[in-house]
């Protein structure tokens, strides 16, 4: 009789403990890989200085799938400096292709 009240009194104890959800909230998300950079090459078509834009027709750019086409693109300002109409460039964009980082 004894074993069988120890063993419910376990069973009650235990039985709330196994039943918590696994919650993962305190464990931080793997971070990221940053993804690379990504090289293009064309025509520098114009310069907005005080949007900080720069609009190019390039080549295709294959890391990003995009066929040959004239973009504007938001620019670090050495890279609205550099810029020139009319001048062909190679240039560096983010990984996501929405920024000229550099233009050589």
């Amino acid at each position: 009789m004894k074993l069988a009240l120890i063993l419910a009194g376990a069973l009650a104890v235990a039985a709330p403990a196994a039943a918590q959800p696994a919650n993962h909230a305190d464990h931080a998300a793997a971070a990221p890989k940053a993804a690379a950079p990504v090289q293009g090459s064309g025509v520098v078509k114009g310069v907005n200085a005080k949007a900080g834009t720069i609009t190019l027709h390039h080549g295709p750019i294959p890391a990003l799938k995009w066929p040959a086409m004239t973009m504007t693109f938001k620019a670090a300002p050495e890279a609205v400096k550099a810029a020139k109409t009319g001048k062909s460039v190679t240039f560096t964009l983010n990984a996501a292709g929405d920024q000229v980082l550099s233009l050589q």
